[in-house]
């Protein structure tokens, strides 16, 4: 069942979920506020996206962590790295290196989106997986 953030989400037509372009592959992974669990669902689109890349071993995964500015900056800091480290495993467990990996906390700073409306605030709530492809 999904949560009420999520089928939010769903309503609203979220095109970033999962986006793809010219030099690069997305993957986003949203959350409820001061939360990291990834709930099934999410981990299940993962693992599908992953595995329908081919050669995941030509590309550098970096992992880029946010929060929305609800709390403070240390604890949205935490968060952001703990959201990471969730993400990651999922990695890890579809047998990606963790050298391939890296890591992007940015807490409540940067925000894509609007943090002073309700709804850029959801949005924020994520952590995106960034496959830049290997040029040789």
């Amino acid at each position: 069942m999904l949560r009420p953030v999520f089928l939010l989400l769903l309503l609203l037509n979220v095109t970033d979920v999962i986006s793809q372009e010219k030099e690069h592959l997305v993957k986003s992974i949203y959350f409820g506020g001061g939360n990291y669990y990834i709930d099934e669902f999410q981990v299940q689109e993962v693992k599908d996206f992953v595995q329908e890349i081919p050669n995941v071993q030509h590309y550098v995964i970096t992992v880029h962590s946010h929060t929305d500015n609800i709390g403070g900056a240390a604890y949205n800091e935490w968060l952001s790295e703990m959201r990471s480290n969730a993400a990651i495993q999922i990695l890890e467990d579809l047998s990606i290196d963790r050298s391939m990996i890296e890591i992007k906390d940015f807490g409540q700073f940067n925000p894509v989106y609007d943090n002073d409306t309700y709804i850029g605030r959801l949005k924020n709530r994520r952590v995106d997986i960034i496959f830049w492809p290997i040029t040789l």
